[in-house]
């Protein structure tokens, strides 16, 4: 559903003539097909394109960083505006609040009480909120909460 979604904007931004837009999503749906290659799978499940979202999400946020740093800022906005897009194909994000509730549940029923626990509490949160949380934003929760215990 989602790489269909993916496939008709794409051809509505080679309509508009929107080039950044249709160039973020050539290169997606490119990897993409890297992702079905490599799975010999016909069809890509929406688990794996949110995973292939994030990853491109990613790339933009270092290069934006790294262009800053360069002093480039043409090139942070450019890879800012891709960023935009690729975000619209992600599910509505988790917010802080719904990550802390749920990092002190895992807590709970996992009965962790150290640092050395944080594996297995990981597990459990990142499970919850399958691609709609981000896991350095888990993570950091995860460790405050058990360095408080």
């Amino acid at each position: 559903m989602l790489e269909q979604r993916i496939s008709a904007d794409y051809i509505q931004a080679m309509k508009d003539k929107d080039s950044v837009k249709s160039a973020t999503l050539s290169f997606l749906r490119a990897q993409i097909k890297n992702v079905r290659i490599d799975k010999r799978v016909e069809k890509v499940d929406d688990l794996d394109i949110i995973a292939v979202i994030k990853k491109q999400i990613k790339q933009r946020q270092e290069s934006i960083a790294q262009f800053e740093q360069g002093g480039r800022v043409d090139l942070a906005d450019k890879e800012k505006a891709e960023m935009v897009i690729l975000q619209n194909y992600l599910p509505q994000q988790a917010s802080a609040q719904e990550i802390a509730d749920a990092v002190g549940q895992a807590v709970h029923e996992t009965g962790a009480k150290s640092m050395k626990d944080m594996g297995s509490v990981m597990k459990a949160v990142v499970a919850k909120f399958e691609g709609r949380a981000d896991n350095k934003i888990i993570s950091d929760l995860v460790r405050q909460a058990l360095s408080s215990l």
